[in-house]
């Protein structure tokens, strides 16, 4: 590669929303669209909590890269590194600088074990696992699943978390195999929520916590996990009365994200944004940098991140910023997000929200938020390939 190549748009992250974008800007018609992106595997990472719940594989969710980059992109198989907006350039592991017209930032949020120490050593051990690493998601079902007595704790983090509620999936899927195997009484389910609820949709919440105690889950909300202690199997919790313990025989963690270091160390976050990149919730615009745009989980769009969302953000980022170049009419996000949360092995519910926490269906009728078998049907099974064949070809409204 050349040291420095300049690009209509760049797009830096190749998962849901960068490709989503890059696809529906050239449907749209710009025909310079660059692409970073270092892995050479996509996943469909909604369908890792099936995986962590016994109902999918990692085969069921994996692509090449390749069959999923849109014809005519330019891709950069490499990491972003930096990002200076002063020059518009991106700058590359390898060395090289592409510069730009307009920039999209959509790398995702990463994992952040250091926000709970002695979670990394937790999950390299056959106790605990997570569904939010795709290597650790199959781990997840094969503790669970040979649980036939003891202490199950579930710990939900609500800092930064991609779709917190979706976490509930693998706990509750378990929940039902073991009622369905006869060994549900002789195991105790806590579920640890750092939130102060089970889902942003106040019914959602309601139908969520009558599925828990159906379980005989102990739910505790406002109760943050701050250690792990992986030999001794305990957690160290701050409650709203206080400190307390709490002992495991497996532990299924949601934990803490952050954004790549990147991000703030080039100057797209600020003051209260935990290092995410600092755009306006409604239009994506960073509020500094005019060029730059954020979506998808490194993005302060002040809503619960799920992929669910990026229908929505997709075409606002596409249409802003042709609007941008042309003074056209901008639009906006409203905060739409979405968390399918299974209720059994054969019933889901959808939490569909904007930004304040008001329903926002998708379909008027039926009844979403009643859980129900064809709506666990559709996320499991055809959701997969509207995602395949539509949304990853920026055929998004």
């Amino acid at each position: 590669m050349s040291p420095q190549r300049h690009h209509d748009v760049v797009i830096v992250g190749g998962g849901n929303a960068g490709i989503s974008l890059a696809a529906r800007l050239l449907r749209d018609g710009c025909r310079d669209v660059a692409v970073v992106e270092p892995k050479d595997v996509h996943h469909y990472r909604p369908l890792l909590s099936y995986v962590a719940g016994g109902q999918a594989t990692l085969d069921d969710l994996r692509r090449p890269q390749v069959e999923v980059m849109p014809r005519g992109v330019h891709w950069y198989r490499d990491r972003a590194v930096g990002v200076d907006p002063q020059a518009s350039a991106v700058h590359l592991a390898d060395g090289g600088t592409l510069t730009y017209g307009d920039l999209v930032v959509c790398p995702g949020s990463e994992v952040d074990w250091d926000a709970v120490p002695g979670a990394r050593a937790a999950v390299a051990t056959p106790h605990a696992s997570t569904s939010y690493l795709p290597e650790h998601a199959p781990e997840a079902w094969t503790m669970l699943s040979a649980l036939t007595s003891g202490r199950v704790v579930a710990a939900l983090s609500a800092r930064h978390v991609p779709c917190v509620p979706v976490g509930l999936k693998p706990i509750l899927l378990a929940a039902d195999h073991w009622r369905r195997t006869g060994v549900l009484d002789a195991i105790t389910i806590d579920l640890v929520v750092e939130g102060d609820a089970l889902a942003g949709l106040a019914r959602a919440d309601r139908e969520l916590r009558a599925a828990a105690a159906g379980y005989g889950v102990r739910v505790r909300t406002g109760t943050t996990v701050e250690s792990v202690d992986a030999d001794a199997r305990t957690l160290r919790l701050r409650t709203p009365d206080g400190p307390d313990a709490l002992g495991y025989d497996a532990l299924f963690l949601v934990p803490p994200h952050r954004a790549p270091a990147w991000v703030a160390a080039s100057g797209l976050a600020a003051a209260g944004t935990d290092g995410f990149a600092d755009v306006d919730p409604q239009t994506l615009q960073h509020r500094t940098y005019p060029r730059v745009w954020a979506l998808g989980d490194v993005a302060t769009v002040e809503t619960s991140p799920s992929g669910g969302a990026l229908r929505k953000q997709v075409p606002v980022v596409a249409e802003n910023v042709a609007a941008r170049r042309t003074g056209g009419p901008v639009r906006r996000y409203d905060g739409y997000t979405v968390a399918p949360v299974t209720t059994s092995r054969r019933a889901l519910l959808l939490a569909e929200h904007d930004r304040d926490g008001r329903p926002e269906p998708s379909i008027p009728f039926p009844d979403l938020v009643r859980p129900g078998l064809g709506v666990w049907f559709f996320d499991r099974y055809l959701e997969p390939s509207v995602y395949w064949h539509r949304l990853l070809r920026g055929k998004v409204s």
